[in-house]
């Protein structure tokens, strides 16, 4: 037997007032839309930063060195972090400060080995190179064995490069490229640390740390080959802005964006960075790319994001 009518005055006004489910359901479907691409705009904005800051660091290399560079931009980074974030120092755990050191540590180590193999090979093949750290871990931690197709793209855009001169490998410096390697064993353990300390650290105070551990590890490294010259005004300047650029903006986005955004995702977005760097060489330093090195990065990409979106989801 249907309901009797609502002729209540609760019951008409109740009513009057409910939304339309006409209405409510585009502005639910935006808003969720805009849920889940605003982190990836995070991740997009800080690839775009960090590439071109790294552009401006390989113009101001021959004043400082390439650890004399990271050594600014590290310690410039640590200084603004630590003055914005203000992290408290007591009451974490041994583990926290272990997962600090660690993050920090690979900071360090990311940094420096790339801008070494930045020095010796262009921008683009070496984010190239780099980028097969997190995709080579993504392949050995998976199960799948379609994974391993994806690593044999990805072998098959660097073959491309190795083969071929002037913008590509053929001919540069092998350990530019060994260093690019190296900074992508470092960017993979960047990765994990810093979605760890995310987790374990309100804000940004965990990256603030992490970045002081970093600096002091440079900062050796740096007075041994920059000298004084780490110390000339206009060397200082550029340095301040390679690292609001390539530290300070895209690691705190992208620390913000772990907390809303699946690894796998962040993952995908983050294999974008080979197209971006040699957009940044060639719109900064004219390092321009032939047809057949588009074509090895667009195979590493593509390697890199299949490899990801193949993962098994739980």
């Amino acid at each position: 037997m249907p309901a009797p009518p609502a002729s209540t005055p609760a019951a008409l006004s109740a009513a009057s007032a409910a939304p339309e489910p006409s209405q409510t359901a585009p502005t639910t479907a935006a808003a969720g839309r805009r849920a889940r691409l605003g982190p990836v705009a995070l991740v997009i904005t800080a690839g775009i930063s960090v590439q071109f800051g790294a552009a401006l660091a390989v113009m101001i290399m021959p004043r400082a060195g390439a650890a004399g560079v990271v050594t600014l931009r590290l310690a410039a980074a640590a200084l603004v972090l630590l003055l914005l974030c203000r992290p408290r120092i007591r009451g974490y755990s041994r583990g926290d400060w272990g997962t600090v050191a660690a993050f920090g540590v690979a900071m360090a180590g990311m940094n420096g080995l790339f801008y070494q193999a930045v020095d010796r090979i262009p921008l683009g093949p070496a984010v190239t190179l780099e980028v097969l750290g997190p995709l080579v871990l993504s392949v050995v931690v998976s199960r799948r064995l379609v994974n391993l197709l994806w690593a044999v793209l990805a072998l098959a855009g660097v073959a491309l490069l190795a083969g071929h001169g002037g913008g590509g490998f053929g001919g540069l410096d092998p350990l530019g490229a060994a260093f690019a390697l190296g900074a992508g064993v470092m960017w993979a353990a960047y990765i994990v640390f810093s979605a760890r300390t995310g987790r374990r650290f309100p804000q940004a105070d965990g990256l603030a740390l992490a970045m002081a551990v970093a600096a002091v590890i440079s900062l050796p490294l740096g007075v041994a080959e920059a000298g004084s010259a780490l110390l000339v005004p206009g060397t200082l300047a550029l340095g301040v802005a390679v690292a609001v650029l390539s530290s300070v903006l895209p690691y705190t986005l992208e620390l913000l964006a772990l907390r809303r955004l699946p690894a796998p995702t962040f993952a995908i977005l983050m294999s974008l960075e080979p197209a971006i760097a040699a957009t940044a060489g060639f719109l900064v330093l004219g390092q321009a790319l032939s047809a057949q090195d588009a074509l090895a990065i667009a195979l590493v990409i593509a390697a890199s994001m299949g490899a990801v979106r193949s993962q098994p989801h739980p």
